[in-house]
This record gives C-alpha cells, sequence and structure tokens, in this order.
C-alpha cells in the first residue's frame, strides 16, 4: 500500500470511528441532557452556566496551544512531552489558586452565594484535564481514534450516570457540576491507558521555546473563542436573569450536540491528515473531499435540528423550557455551517498559520461584541439571528485565507457544499408542508424525519452523488 493510500485509508478508520463514537456520544448527551432537563430548573442551569467563562479561559491558558503544537511538530520526542506536562501541570496549579481565593468576588458579581463553593469544586476540572494533555495528544497525533472513541464513550456512560444520580437526589446544581468533573477525571485516566505513554526525568525548557510562538497563538485564538462563546450567557444572567441564561444554555446545548457531532468527526482526523500531507495539490485534494463529506452531514442534520425544534423540546424536556425553542432554530442554522470554518481553520494551523488563526478570529470576536452592543435593545432573539448571520459570512472570510494558501476558489468551495444544502432545504420544505397539517407534536416528529431523510437521499442517490456512494461502500465494508 502507498503512502497516499495508506492515508487515505487512515483517514476513512478516523471518519468511520470518529462517527461512530460521537454519534453514540451525543445520543448518550440526549439521554442524560433528557433526564437532567426535566428534574432541575432553568435558574439550575444557568447558576451553572455563569462559570462557564471562567473554566473554560483557565482550561484554555493551562492547555496553552500545546496539544496542536505536539501534534504538527516533527518529530515528537519523550523530551517534547516531558516539558509539556510539567508546564501544563504547574500553569493549571496556579491558576487554580489564583481562582480558588477569587471565587467570592465571583459570586459577588452575579450576586449568588452559592458560587463560593460551587466555583472552587468546578475550577477543579481544569487540573484534571492537565494531567491528560499530553495522553491526549499522542492519540490525536497517531491517529488512534477507535482507542479516543472508547475513552469518551466510557468517560460520558459515567459523567451521566453521576450527574442523574446527583439530581434524583435533591443536589440541583451540583449534579450537572459533578457531571462535568467525572467526564474530566475519566477521559484523562482513560487517556494514561490507552496512550501507554509516562514522564520520565529528561526534562528541558528547550522544547517549550521552540513550540511557544507556534503554540501562544493557538492559546491566544482559543482564549479569545472560548471568552467569546461562554461571554454570551455570563452576559445574560448579569444583564437580564438566570432564566434567560438558562434559557439560551438549554438551546446551545442542543445545537452543540448536533454540530460536535459533526466537527469532532472530522477534526479528528483532519489536522493530523493535513499535516502529514505537506504538499499543496494534496491538501487541496483531501480538503474538497472533506468539505464533501461535512456538507453532506452537516446541512441535513443541523437543519433537520431546526425544522424539528420546538417539538423536540416539548416532548423531550416539557413546555417549561419552550421558550428556548426559537434560539435554538437559529443556532442550528448557525450550527450547520459552523464545521466548514472548522475544516479551513484546522487547514491554516496544519500549515503553522496560526498567526492568520488568531488574526481572523480576533475581527470575528470583535464583530460580534459591536454587534451585540448595537442589538442589545431589541432584545435576545435579535441578537441570535444578527450572529447567526455574521458567524455564516464568516465561513467565507476562513475560504479567502484558505484560498491564499492552497488554490480552493469560491467557486470549488460552493460546488463542493452548495448542493448538498440546497438538497437539504428541499428534503426539509418538503417534510414541513406534510408534518405541519399534523395535530399532535410526537406525529409531526415521526412523520418529518424519515420523509425527509428519505427524500434526502433519494435525491442524492438519483444525482449519483459519489460521496453517499462511497460513504454506503465504506460502511458495508466495515460491517462485513
Amino acid at each position: 500500500m502507498g503512502a497516499a493510500d495508506g492515508l487515505r485509508e487512515k483517514t476513512a478508520k478516523g471518519l468511520f470511528w470518529g462517527g461512530l463514537s460521537n454519534g453514540i456520544q451525543q445520543l448518550l448527551n440526549v439521554v442524560f441532557g433528557i433526564v437532567l432537563a426535566r428534574i432541575l430548573s432553568s435558574e439550575d442551569y444557568g447558576i451553572v452556566g455563569m462559570l462557564t467563562l471562567f473554566s473554560a479561559v483557565a482550561s484554555t491558558l493551562q492547555e496553552g496551544g500545546f496539544i496542536t503544537a505536539l501534534v504538527n511538530r516533527k518529530p515528537a520526542v519523550q523530551r517534547d512531552y516531558n516539558a509539556v506536562f510539567r508546564i501544563s501541570l504547574g500553569c493549571s496549579l496556579c491558576l487554580y489558586t489564583i481562582l480558588f481565593f477569587s471565587a467570592p468576588l465571583i459570586a459577588d458579581f452575579f450576586q449568588t452565594p452559592e458560587l463560593v463553593v460551587l466555583s472552587r469544586v468546578v475550577f477543579l476540572g481544569f487540573v484534571l484535564s492537565a494531567l491528560g494533555i499530553v495522553p491526549r495528544a499522542i492519540l490525536f497525533r497517531n491517529l488512534q481514534v477507535k482507542q479516543t472513541a472508547i475513552i469518551t464513550l466510557t468517560a460520558q456512560v459515567l459523567a451521566g450516570i453521576t450527574g442523574i444520580t446527583m439530581a434524583i437526589s435533591g443536589f440541583a446544581y451540583w449534579g450537572l457540576a459533578f457531571q462535568t468533573l467525572t467526564y474530566i477525571g475519566a477521559v484523562t485516566l482513560f487517556s494514561w491507558v490507552f496512550s501507554h505513554w509516562r514522564p520520565t526525568n529528561d526534562f528541558s525548557w528547550s522544547p517549550v521555546r521552540e513550540m511557544f510562538g507556534f503554540s501562544s497563538r493557538i492559546m491566544l485564538t482559543n482564549l479569545l473563542t472560548a471568552i467569546n462563546n461562554n461571554l454570551f450567557v455570563a452576559l445574560l444572567a448579569k444583564v437580564y436573569d438566570k432564566n434567560t441564561a438558562g434559557y439560551y444554555s438549554q438551546a446551545n446545548k442542543w445545537n452543540a450536540m448536533g454540530y460536535l457531532l459533526i466537527r469532532n468527526m472530522v477534526s479528528g482526523v483532519a489536522q493530523p491528515v493535513f499535516a502529514q500531507a505537506t504538499a499543496k495539490e494534496q491538501q487541496l485534494t483531501i480538503l474538497r473531499k472533506m468539505l464533501r463529506f461535512t456538507a453532506f452531514v452537516s446541512f441535513p442534520l443541523m437543519l433537520g435540528l431546526s425544522l424539528i425544534a420546538e417539538d423536540f423540546i416539548v416532548l423531550t424536556i416539557t413546555e417549561k423550557w419552550l421558550p428556548s425553542a426559537r434560539l435554538m432554530q437559529w443556532l442550528c442554522v448557525w450550527g450547520a455551517f459552523y464545521p466548514l470554518g472548522n475544516l479551513f481553520s484546522d487547514l491554516l494551523i496544519s500549515r503553522g498559520k496560526s498567526h492568520i488563526f488568531l488574526s481572523a478570529t480576533v475581527i470575528l470576536i470583535t464583530s460580534q461584541v459591536v454587534f451585540v452592543l448595537i442589538a442589545a435593545p431589541y432584545g435576545i432573539y435579535r441578537i441570535v439571528q444578527g450572529l447567526t448571520l455574521l458567524n455564516i459570512a464568516w465561513v467565507f472570510i476562513w475560504r479567502y485565507f484558505v484560498g491564499r494558501e492552497i488554490g480552493l476558489t469560491l467557486w470549488l468551495m460552493l460546488k463542493d457544499t452548495l448542493p448538498f444544502a440546497g438538497i437539504a432545504v428541499v428534503a426539509i420544505g418538503i417534510a414541513y408542508v406534510i408534518g405541519g397539517s399534523l395535530e399532535t407534536p410526537l406525529l409531526r416528529l415521526l412523520a418529518e424525519i424519515p420523509i425527509a431523510g428519505a427524500i434526502y437521499v433519494g435525491i442524492l442517490w438519483l444525482l449519483d452523488a459519489k460521496i453517499l456512494k462511497e460513504s454506503m461502500a465504506f460502511f458495508t465494508r466495515k460491517h462485513k
């Protein structure tokens, strides 16, 4: 088997195991999420949501962009791993100490005394995460997607059981907190088991200095992204109330389950594969293949989720969460395009263009903040609608930078993605017309989902879509 064939087979296996893992993981998320949402209140979700910004920022700082740096380092040796392990663990302990003593200030800012103890427990998560940075980087670098799938699924089950048990026992928002801690701890533990890596005394600062330029730009970009993704919930809790923050958190949670299924499946192989295929022509071929696959999956899944949002919310977590349904509909439209932009940024990082990744992210975040400030008087729904349109437009900005790197033109991008978007809209539109006449949410769901799926696959089959037949052939081969 040649190098190109071997890389192609690794990519296919990675997508297979990534898809299987993330599909089951998001299914478990749905089940556990439904149970917890029925037990807990919007205020419980709002209280925990206030801390997500601080946890995300601290986790980004302690990781330092070193996972990405190790994946792209040629070669990566034991001394590199030792250095990253010690630096990450030291940073996490320092950050936890700072946040531990800052807990009363956080509670005072949100006028929620419960946050003092809660934050000190929740923030333990990024210390546990720091212990697993190197083992996770090794699994990621070596495309050990099957092992990663086993790790994440096992951790998901343990975390879900923990959260539900505590919620049923009357611990309210503590169930959400310990669900997260259990997941992080389990992922770290099993990553050590499967990676077979252990630190040694061979320590030097030189690998950190060599990787710092690249990793620091990745860290800063991830930091800004973490702030951007989590600041909105904190602002809603501060400006409006905990319930509003809880409704948005619930809507965004279901949206994230959808697009993370696709993003994690693709990103689990994209960056390592891009890094191995250094020739521009080969990277362009791989990127276009992944673009088609991503669009093939993302548009029907996320636009379909937008279609059924209201009925899904009512049936699963009851009408008390109905205000989150309208938010979810718009967020899912945004989520349909998110994996495409993420694929472009993976390509830029693999080519060592972390400065472009950083600059573009800074401009995007600044644009979003300016828009939110302008649109704030018009309410949360107008804000979400505007941010959706802005982020869709930004996918084309990412395409521009990728085009400069490897020659992906706007025409090629539209050719690889637009047909899937159009067919998904047609299929979902027909399903909406047919299902909309039915009286109950359950009947509408039972009608709309299979109708939309059948029409989408049927049109692609009639058009002899190569990506559909390749996917079917691969999964059939795996089944045999």
